[in-house]
């Protein structure tokens, strides 16, 4: 049942459960690496709104290569995002039997590759920044548009500003006072409780992983960043051991 269970997590047949179950994962493993990755290389690598912003006052105080820097930061992000949507997409066309599990072994690579030589990677550097925080940006890129695909934008794993945002409205709804009793039932503000405990869990995630990920680059360094791929690996290696197999949907995703 253990084993069903984790397959349904990236099988191609999607429910509102299997997607908040892969989210709660995902944004535990963004949070790690978030804070983990701080702790590191002294940036947060899943802030795009820090680092366009970073970038646009460089810009204007004239310090044009860590502007460049924080460009070639944004650049890594948007390439894993796009990798991530390549190989859906080709999957999807091609009617393989797993869409996902291919990028979850391909970050989980990535997070071995950055504990094992992660130190030394860092003492490298494009323009300013050092491959190891581009390495962290493109995994988070990858990761953040593997959930969004799959749950079709409901849910995103680093994009804590959004989920924040969205559970202050649900709260604004969940406490308004529909006084005019008049218009009916079908006119009164209603808050769509399953969305605010679906964003409110995924921040809860995010936060835990970031207390994981910072007491381990803490404590243990870079080879903190194991069992984090360990995880990776076994979401996305169960469905070819499940004996229950999920059919691939057929067609297209844009």
């Amino acid at each position: 049942m253990t084993l069903h269970y984790i397959a349904k997590l990236t099988s191609p047949k999607r429910t509102q459960e299997s997607n908040l179950h892969l989210g709660l994962v995902l944004s535990w493993i963004a949070g790690a690496l978030n804070a983990g990755g701080f702790l590191a290389v002294g940036q947060y690598t899943s802030h795009m709104t820090g680092i366009i912003s970073t970038a646009a006052d460089d810009l204007i105080l004239s310090r044009y290569i860590p502007a460049v820097a924080a460009i070639l930061m944004l650049i890594a992000f948007i390439i894993g995002s796009a990798t991530t949507a390549i190989w859906i997409n080709y999957a999807k066309r091609n009617s393989y039997a797993m869409h996902y599990s291919p990028v979850l072994f391909l970050e989980a690579i990535l997070l071995l590759f950055f504990g094992m030589v992660g130190h030394g990677l860092s003492q490298h550097e494009l323009i300013t920044v050092s491959f190891t925080t581009m390495l962290l940006c493109y995994m988070m890129g990858l990761q953040n548009a593997l959930i969004t695909k799959i749950s079709h934008a409901e849910i995103r794993t680093t994009h804590v500003t959004g989920l924040v945002t969205d559970i202050g409205i649900e709260l604004g709804k969940l406490c308004y006072w529909n006084y005019d009793k008049d218009k009916g039932e079908e006119a009164h503000i209603r808050a769509n409780r399953h969305k605010l405990r679906l964003h409110s869990s995924l921040v809860i995630a995010f936060f835990v992983g970031g207390i994981a990920g910072a007491s381990g680059f803490k404590y243990l360094g870079f080879i903190s960043t194991v069992p984090l791929s360990l995880t990776l690996i076994c979401v996305g290696i169960a469905p070819y051991f499940d004996k229950k197999k999920h059919h691939p949907e057929g067609g297209a995703e844009h």
